[in-house]
C-alpha cells in the first residue's frame, strides 16, 4: 500500500508540474515522466492492475460512443491501408530482431518478442514460454510506449498543428444521469463478456463493442465526460511509468537504451508509411500517424480523442495490428528461428 500510495502522490506531482509549466497533455505525459524519474532513482512504485483496466473500459466506452451508421459505412474504404498493416508489422520484425539480436545481443526469443508491437501482456506470455527474458521485454515494450507517447504530440503539433489542449468531452455536470449509468453498464459488462470468451484486450474492445452496439442503436448519445478520460489518462500514465520501478544501471545501460534505439527504427519507419499513405490520398495525414504508430492502444486512442481524430480510422488499424501479431507471433517466430548450432 505504501509503494501504491507512492506512485498516486507521484503521478499528482507530474500532473502539477506539467499544468504549471503549461505542457501538453499533462493528465498523460504528466505522471509518465514524473513515476519515470522516480524509478530512476530508486523510488520503489506499483500500480493497480484492476484500477488500470478499469480506467481502459472509459476509453472503450468512448470509441463505441462515437460510432454511427454513416462512421461505420465508411469503414468499407479503409482496406487498401488495412492491408498495408500486416506490411509494416513484417518489416517492424526484419528490421528489429536482427537490431536486438546483432547490435544488442539478446538471445532469439527476447529479440522476436522485444520487436513486435503488440499488446504488452501477450508479448510477455508468448515471451515466457518460448524462454525470454521477461524484465527485458517489459523494460523494452514500455520504453517503446513512453517513446511513442512523448514524440507523438510533438509531430501532431509542430506538423499538423493539432490541438493538444482540447477537452476530450464535455463536463459531467452537462451529461444527463441516463446518459452516464449506460456508460459505466456498457463499461462494466461489456469487460466482464469480453474477459469471459478470452478476447484479447477486453477491457476496451468489449466495452468499444457494447458503446458502438448502444450508439448504432440511438440508446447512447455522449461520449464519457471529460473528468473521466483525465482520470484514464493518469492512471494509464502513471501505469507505464511505474513499470520501470526496480530499474538497475545495467538495465539502463542495456534495455532502456537498446529500447529507445528501437523507437528510433519505428518512428522512421511508421513516418515512412504516412508519407507514402499521405502521397497516394490513401488516408489523411494526421489520421495516418495515430493510425500506424507503433505504440500502446490505450495511450494512442486518447491522442485520437483529444484531436479530433477519425476515431473509427484509427481504432480499426490497431485491432488489427495487435490482431495480427497476438495471431501470427508464434508463427513467425518458429519459421525465423535461427537454426542451433
Amino acid at each position: 500500500m505504501i509503494q501504491i500510495a507512492t506512485t498516486f502522490a507521484v503521478a499528482l506531482l507530474g500532473v502539477g508540474i506539467f499544468m504549471g509549466l503549461s505542457l501538453p497533455l499533462p493528465w498523460l505525459l504528466g505522471p509518465i515522466t514524473a513515476c519515470l524519474c522516480a524509478a530512476l532513482i530508486g523510488m520503489p512504485m506499483k500500480g493497480i492492475q484492476i484500477v488500470n483496466d478499469g480506467m481502459r473500459t472509459i476509453l472503450g466506452v468512448a470509441v463505441g460512443a462515437t460510432f454511427t451508421p454513416v462512421l461505420l459505412a465508411s469503414m468499407v474504404g479503409m482496406w487498401p491501408t488495412l492491408l498495408l498493416i500486416p506490411v509494416m508489422t513484417i518489416c517492424v520484425g526484419l528490421l528489429g530482431v536482427p537490431y536486438f539480436q546483432r547490435i544488442w545481443k539478446y538471445d532469439f526469443p527476447t529479440a522476436y518478442y522485444a520487436t513486435m508491437p503488440g499488446g504488452l501482456q501477450d508479448m510477455l506470455v508468448f515471451g515466457e514460454e518460448a524462454g525470454a527474458n521477461v524484465r527485458s521485454l517489459s523494460l523494452i515494450h514500455a520504453t517503446r510506449v513512453l517513446v511513442i507517447v512523448v514524440a507523438l504530440p510533438v509531430l501532431l503539433h509542430h506538423i499538423w498543428n493539432a490541438d493538444l489542449s482540447n477537452a476530450p468531452g464535455d463536463h459531467i455536470a452537462t451529461l444527463p444521469l441516463s446518459q452516464i449509468l449506460i456508460m459505466i453498464a456498457c463499461a462494466f459488462l461489456g469487460w466482464r463478456l469480453a474477459k469471459l470468451v478470452g478476447m484479447f484486450g477486453a477491457s476496451i474492445l468489449g466495452p468499444l463493442i457494447l458503446a458502438a452496439i448502444a450508439a448504432l442503436a440511438g440508446i447512447l448519445q455522449h461520449r464519457p465526460p471529460a473528468e473521466a478520460i483525465w482520470m484514464a489518462q493518469f492512471f494509464i500514465g502513471m501505469t507505464v511509468g511505474a513499470k520501470y520501478a526496480g530499474i538497475t544501471m545495467a538495465e539502463v545501460r542495456r534495455d532502456l537504451v537498446a529500447g529507445i534505439g528501437f523507437c528510433g527504427i519505428l518512428i522512421v519507419l511508421t513516418l515512412l508509411f504516412v508519407e507514402v499513405i499521405y502521397g497516394l490520398n490513401l488516408a489523411p495525414g494526421l489520421e495516418t500517424l495515430l493510425a500506424f504508430a507503433p505504440g500502446g492502444q490505450a495511450e494512442l486512442t486518447i491522442l485520437a480523442l483529444i484531436v479530433g481524430a477519425d476515431m473509427a480510422f484509427v481504432i480499426a488499424h490497431h485491432v488489427l495490428r495487435i490482431f495480427f501479431v497476438i495471431l501470427g507471433a508464434p508463427l513467425f517466430a518458429r519459421l525465423f528461428k535461427e537454426p542451433a548450432d
